[in-house]
């Protein structure tokens, strides 16, 4: 029988390795932030999460399977102690880990993400000693762990929506000797009562920069967040806030996903052939195919995130062969079809045309020489958020 001195024998012995893996990876330059991770137990953060199986069930569904230290103590060590992350809630439904079941699908909704995700983001924020924080997405409270053992409990404040997850966050936390102020609250709104703040860090993406955080960062401070939107295109910016309000700042490089705030999910569209049914019989031959935007490919992820500035409100599809663009907002949509073996038909309808709007962003993006993420900033002032780049149009992201 594996008693509890023996899981936290283990659990030291794990979480060296993958400090050491971390380090070789050039992820723990910062000493300090090195023995955060070299100290925080992980494993009391995630009693219980979800893992996929390796084939996909029914109706090409993920198969999600719990794991606890009831059913199976070594998997879940050597989990908790991996660069991965662990999926702890879908839907918004509270798992009974005491006897949790198999899933088949469904949308995730809360995790402790993958440990070099987290540094990378608080490394990125330049957060230092001395600063006040507010972290939006307290989530398992692993990352508010990091934190508090990096800079202290004192600055720290940490937020989030859900509050059975805020409790259970608490508790691992209190376990663990740290006190963060804590509360339920939804991201898009900030924390008023502890304002301002010298850095604001969000582990969820919003569709646009909400104002509430520009409002409650001291003026020389920095924001960073994720954007994403309906077409699940993502993009990270570290904005600094001026004196007067505005903020700007760049869109910074590689590629990460992080869960949307519960406010800005995409809404649910209905059958795509209703849709399609509407549209215009007579297609065109279309400039661009969706494999721009399809391919698992960093370029596709970045071209994404600038379609979606172009379309806001669209949604995107596959049935079969068919590719379906909906807007749920104007009532506009696009049916791709493949046509004669390697060029694609387009019918659009609706006041806008969604697939012409991507053309013209597409041949504007190779005319500019394919820019990446890094060569593009967002400034953010009187109301409005634009994403600029000094050979293409200004994209405007949604009115938050």
């Amino acid at each position: 029988m594996t008693t509890p001195a023996d899981t936290e024998t283990e659990a030291a012995r794990l979480r060296e390795t993958m400090t050491k893996a971390l380090s070789e990876d050039g992820v723990l330059a910062d000493p300090a932030w090195h023995h955060a991770v070299a100290t925080v137990p992980r494993h009391r953060f995630v009693p219980g999460f979800f893992l996929p199986r390796d084939q996909v069930g029914q109706q090409g569904l993920t198969v999600w399977e719990p794991v606890t230290a009831d059913l199976d103590h070594d998997r879940r060590l050597a989990a908790a102690y991996s660069n991965t992350t662990l999926i702890t809630q879908f839907d918004g439904d509270e798992v009974d880990w005491t006897d949790p079941a198999v899933r088949h699908g469904g949308t995730p909704t809360s995790s402790s993400t993958l440990p070099s995700l987290v540094l990378r983001m608080w490394a990125d924020a330049d957060v230092r000693e001395g600063h006040t924080v507010l972290e939006i997405g307290t989530g398992t409270g692993y990352s508010t762990a990091l934190a508090c053992q990096r800079l202290g409990s004192g600055g720290l404040t940490s937020i989030e929506i859900d509050g059975g997850r805020l409790q259970t966050a608490a508790g691992a936390l209190s376990s663990c000797g740290f006190a963060p102020t804590l509360a339920v609250a939804d991201g898009l709104y900030g924390y008023w009562p502890e304002a301002p703040f010298d850095r604001i860090v969000a582990a969820c993406s919003f569709r646009a920069v909400p104002p509430a955080l520009i409002a409650q960062t001291r003026p020389g401070g920095k924001i960073l967040l994720t954007l994403s939107g309906w077409l699940y295109g993502y993009a990270r910016v570290l904005l600094t806030v001026d004196q007067d309000g505005t903020a700007q700042g760049p869109l910074l490089p590689g590629t990460i996903s992080f869960m949307p705030a519960r406010t800005h999910a995409a809404p649910a569209f209905g059958s795509p052939a209703h849709w399609a049914a509407e549209l215009p019989q007579e297609p065109r031959t279309a400039r661009h195919g969706p494999e721009w935007l399809s391919a698992a490919t960093e370029e596709a992820f970045h071209l994404r995130f600038l379609v979606q500035s172009t379309i806001p409100n669209a949604q995107m599809t596959y049935v079969g062969q068919a590719v379906h663009l909906v807007d749920v907002v104007t009532g506009s949509a696009a049916t791709l079809t493949p046509h004669d073996g390697s060029g694609w038909a387009v019918r659009e309808g609706g006041p806008v045309r969604l697939w012409e709007r991507i053309e013209h962003l597409l041949d504007a993006y190779h005319a500019a020489g394919r820019p990446g993420p890094e060569t593009f900033r967002l400034h953010v002032y009187g109301g409005e958020q634009h994403l600029q780049h000094p050979h293409l149009p200004h994209l405007a992201l949604p009115r938050p």
